[in-house]
């Protein structure tokens, strides 16, 4: 058999297309934050994981640019050999400081922290404990490993507990979940994974990619919690909040110390380039510097939850700036994305198998630099979709 067989026979993008219901790829000319612009006309970006606003920052921009003229555009070399830069280090050292670690290590993106971290500490015999609607880097950073995989229901502590009853004395255990998760909105129950973690042992590590910046005062999800020296693992990316793009892992030194040495998406990837580090390390100083952004992206969200509810949508358990409209059905999504972006909504349909059957939706998301008048012409455009598509 030839194995390029599958790809002509993969035809439903090329439908889609050619019928105009394709919702995925949108070339965009500009994207300015809040608005963007798709074929000379501007579309509220309400799909984006800008949740600060922070990319177009002057100080993030500023940052980025000095880079540039003191480093250029690239390391051109692993973090192991030599791509690091004292930039790297601050990052770390700041960052680590920021959620309360001893230290921090970058990656150059998520996606490679979860490859790299879970594979890295997991081993033969191991078993590590994912939730259900964790994110795809975390499943795919645990079928790299060599130990076991488990699957609990979403934040079901019953069913999570009868995992630990199962797992064999003397087999290392990690538990990963996501802080907020970016279908659903919610959160990880943490007062309650926490001590159940501490009873049957495992060790915890939290993905706080779309939490940081957002909950905790910025510093994500064991934060708001209060629950930072009980986190063993606090995992974050730089693009959402941090205006840029790659990754962190923070905990114990001697942790992120055997990480440094044996994490393969670490040692075989170019480092994260200097204007991308520098923009990180600002965005963060203006985390530190602007705290009512954090407070202004919490009222949106609150703002947004409320009005889309009082409309009729399904807005399922979200209590973030991510808010999802669940259709439960994938044309009917796809009909009303249609809907919003010819309106001036940007919104992303996410459909099965991306999420279960039944559960298809419209992810939508909001900035702190979403103004009010941008909020009240998403939300008449909502409702006009809503109705034509027979959700509200």
């Amino acid at each position: 058999m030839d194995i390029f067989e599958k790809c002509p026979a993969f035809t439903a993008a090329r439908e889609a297309i050619a019928g105009g219901y394709y919702p995925f790829f949108i070339p965009m000319t500009d994207n300015e934050g809040s608005e963007a612009i798709y074929q000379g006309r501007r579309v509220i970006m309400c799909g984006s994981n800008n949740y600060l606003g922070l990319t177009t920052h002057p100080r993030v921009r500023q940052a980025a640019i000095d880079a540039i003229h003191r480093y250029g555009t690239s390391c051109t070399g692993s973090r192991f050999a030599n791509g690091t830069l004292e930039l790297h280090e601050q990052l770390e050292s700041e960052l680590a400081s920021w959620v309360g670690k001893e230290a921090a290590l970058v990656f150059t993106t998520g996606m490679q922290v979860n490859l790299g971290v879970i594979s890295a500490l997991v081993g033969r015999g191991d078993v590590v404990v994912l939730d259900k609607d964790d994110h795809a880097s975390i499943v795919d950073g645990a079928r790299l490993s060599w130990g076991e995989m488990k699957r609990f229901r979403h934040n079901d502590m019953d069913d999570l507990e009868h995992i630990f009853k199962g797992i064999p004395d003397g087999a290392g255990v990690l538990v990963v979940v996501d802080g907020l998760f970016s279908m659903g909105g919610d959160l990880s129950p943490l007062p309650e994974l926490v001590p159940l973690c501490k009873r049957y042992g495992p060790r915890l590590m939290v993905d706080d990619a779309h939490a940081m910046g957002v909950f905790g005062g910025g510093r994500g999800t064991a934060a708001h919690f209060g629950l930072v020296d009980q986190v063993d693992l606090i995992m974050a990316t730089f693009s959402k909040s941090f205006a840029s793009i790659g990754g962190l892992i923070a905990g114990d030194e001697v942790v992120i110390h055997y990480i440094k040495h044996h994490a393969r998406s670490l040692i075989f990837s170019a480092s994260i380039s200097p204007p991308n580090t520098a923009a990180a390390l600002a965005a963060l100083h203006v985390m530190q510097d602007e705290p009512e952004r954090i407070q202004r992206l919490e009222q949106v969200g609150a703002y947004m939850r409320s009005e889309l509810q009082r409309l009729g949508f399904n807005i399922g358990q979200s209590v973030s700036p991510i808010v999802p409209i669940i259709i439960g059905d994938d044309m009917r999504t796809v009909f009303t994305w249609k809907l919003l972006f010819e309106g001036g909504v940007f919104a992303n349909p996410v459909l099965s198998p991306a999420v279960p059957e039944g559960q298809q939706l419209l992810r939508t998301s909001y900035m702190a630099t979403h103004t009010d008048d941008q909020l009240a012409r998403a939300l008449e455009i909502y409702e006009r979709a809503g109705k034509l598509a027979g959700l509200i």
